[in-house]
C-alpha cells in the first residue's frame, strides 16, 4: 500500500512538474525539433535538469539496502540494442516528432480537456493493444 500511494504522489509531483515547464504543450516540442526555424531550447533545459536530478538522487539512494516503499531494487539490466528497440525508437521518435505528445505528457494533458490529447492517449493505447495482440505470448 506504501508503495502504491508514494507512487501516486510521485506521480503528481512528475504531472506538476511537466505542466509547469510547458511540456504538456506540443508547440513547445515541435519547437525544439525546428531546429533551423523557430527553435526553442526549454527542452533540452528540462531534460537536463531531470537528467541532473535523477543522476545525484539515483546514486544517493541505491546505496541503501533496499528502497523505502519496497523489498528490494528493481533496476533494469537487459542493456542489448536489438532490431524491436531501435524499430520502437524510431516509431516512438516519429509520433513524438509528428504531433508534440510523448506518453507521460500527453496523460497530464487530459487535466486541459481538450481533444487532442484524449485523441493521443486513446491511439497511443490502441497501439499498445494491438502490439500485445499480435506479439507472441510471453514476450511483453
Amino acid at each position: 500500500m506504501k508503495s502504491a500511494i508514494s507512487s501516486f504522489f510521485i506521480g503528481v509531483l512528475f504531472a506538476l512538474g511537466l505542466g509547469l515547464a510547458g511540456m504538456t504543450q506540443p508547440q513547445k516540442v515541435i519547437s525544439f525539433l525546428d531546429i533551423f526555424g523557430y527553435w526553442d531550447p526549454s527542452l533540452a533545459l528540462v531534460m537536463l535538469g531531470a537528467i541532473g536530478v535523477h543522476f545525484v538522487l539515483f546514486k544517493l539512494i541505491t546505496k541503501r539496502k533496499t528502497p523505502l516503499f519496497a523489498e528490494c531494487f528493481h533496476i533494469p539490466i537487459k542493456s542489448n540494442i536489438d532490431k524491436k528497440l531501435v524499430i520502437g525508437a524510431a516509431l516512438f521518435g516519429l509520433g513524438w516528432g509528428l504531433v508534440g505528445y510523448c506518453p507521460a505528457p500527453a496523460v497530464t494533458a487530459l487535466a486541459t480537456f481538450k481533444l487532442q490529447p484524449f485523441i493521443f492517449v486513446l491511439s497511443m493505447l490502441l497501439g499498445m493493444w494491438i502490439y500485445k495482440f499480435f506479439s507472441p505470448k510471453n514476450k511483453l
